[in-house]
């Protein structure tokens, strides 16, 4: 493991989603449902950053062990479509990325950072913490520092202990694991040390210099500033509405993951494969040091059809990026805490060439809420179906492009074919038709790590 972590987490955990406090419901049969998802009435979206140039800034170095990363995988048995491929479609220049809030990294926004100088034990500073913002869905903080002595930890909780992560002095300068609701508590636990042994030596403290406090809000209805992803009425439901009605699609969603990136930034990311391999775009992240400060949530769904209670979340962490590629905006990653999201199931990647007139549907955490899926079966699939299969992305004839309503912070979701069951794209573009890298050139070019 890369970061010496316990997690205790309990049955419910107490969660609060835009602006109202979380209630915590306990489902029967062992399933547990966290909090309420509560509809808001949505400022006007911000203006989706135009693609004219693909330039994504990469994290800071973060000092930690030796990782194997690759800047690129291109497999020299599906090589690039070159110019004179190209098919007579709408130029990058003219996309928009689907995550496009954060205009310095190209990924959905969500919720604020707050500069806090909290320090806690030791020679200065009480025992317990308690950070808490009234309305905010979920609390992440981030240690400056973190030195203390051997055997000593600090716990980061929810005030119901139901939520638990345990972090050692290998933290120092690390994110903590969101605590679902609007409190978190850290409470430093020190080994019995009777003669104050310690005590006077320098240098030790466990300080909190930032706070992470999320804002989550219902995805709109289709409006200005949003006509570039929802093509006509939105018609995407929550995942848990296909479970009796389409159980395949139901099934399939659980494999997809809501990525919270860095604090406040938001993507979808996908299993692919039976191996602990994670895929979502490169727009979203590039490097192991992104990949740590990555949280990967499984599971987090509503409960019933059109509810409010939402699922539990698994949360993990980021881990090592195997492969990522620009031009087809893919980054296949690993995640720590492989075993427990093992349950979720995966996905595959179609080998095959996409057609037209395909009928689709696409499992998402649009604006990072919890997990919906676009396309219905029959005459309710309406337009999510595949429009051109030879679409121009970053590369000539890279992409499927479809109408399937999507959303801010849906990049890196699966775009699965109802045929196979199998995912044809890797969708990453907005702006009507939308768009997804595809299918079987990703399975090309990532085959010798599936």
């Amino acid at each position: 493991m890369r970061r010496r972590t316990g997690i205790v987490i309990g049955t419910c955990a107490a969660m609060a989603l835009a602006g109202v406090a979380g209630v915590v419901v306990s489902a029967p049969g062992g399933t547990s449902s966290a909090g309420t998802w509560q509809q808001i009435r949505e400022t006007p979206a911000e203006v989706r950053t135009p693609v004219a140039e693909h330039a994504i800034a990469s994290a800071p170095a973060v000092p930690r062990a030796p990782r194997t990363t690759a800047s690129s995988s291109m497999s020299p048995s599906a090589p690039a479509p070159s110019e004179s491929d190209k098919a007579p479609n709408r130029k990058v220049q003219d996309r928009r990325l689907e995550s496009a809030q954060a205009p310095d990294t190209g990924r959905e926004r969500i919720g604020r950072l707050i500069e806090v100088d909290r320090l806690l034990g030791y020679l200065a500073g009480p025992q317990r913490q308690e950070f808490a913002y009234p309305g905010a869905s979920y609390v992440k903080l981030h240690f400056g520092k973190l030195t203390m002595l051997p055997g000593d930890y600090v716990t980061v909780s929810n005030p119901a202990g139901t939520e638990s992560y345990r972090y050692e002095s290998d933290a120092d300068g690390r994110w903590a694991m969101s605590i679902t609701g609007d409190t978190a508590i850290v409470e430093v636990h020190r080994k019995v040390n009777p003669l104050g042994l310690g005590d006077v030596l320098g240098g030790l403290s466990v300080g909190v210099d930032r706070v992470a406090r999320g804002d989550e809000r219902r995805k709109a209805p289709a409006g200005p500033g949003r006509e570039e992803s929802v093509c006509g009425t939105d018609t995407s439901t929550d995942a848990v509405c296909y479970q009796s009605k389409d159980p395949v699609a139901y099934t399939k969603s659980k494999a997809i993951a809501r990525l919270l990136i860095n604090g406040t930034e938001l993507c979808t990311g996908w299993r692919v494969g039976a191996k602990n391999r994670m895929i979502t775009n490169n727009h979203c992240l590039t490097t192991s040091a992104e990949a740590y400060d990555t949280e990967v949530w499984f599971n987090y769904q509503c409960a019933k059809c059109g509810g409010f209670d939402v699922f539990k979340p698994t949360k993990v962490w980021g881990d090592q990026v195997l492969a990522t590629d620009k031009t087809y905006d893919y980054t296949l990653f690993t995640v720590d805490g492989f075993e427990s999201v093992q349950k979720f199931g995966y996905l595959t990647l179609d080998t095959a060439r996409p057609k037209k007139g395909q009928q689709l549907y696409v499992p998402q955490h649009p604006a990072g809420e919890p997990a919906r899926i676009a396309g219905s079966q029959g005459e309710a699939a309406g337009n999510c179906e595949v429009d051109n299969p030879d679409y121009t992305g970053y590369a000539p004839r890279s992409d499927v492009s479809y109408f399937c309503d999507t959303a801010g912070g849906s990049s890196g979701s699966p775009v699965i074919s109802r045929a196979t069951n199998k995912v044809v794209a890797l969708h990453h573009f907005g702006g009507c038709p939308n768009s997804g890298v595809r299918g079987d050139l990703l399975a090309g070019r990532l085959r010798t790590y599936l």
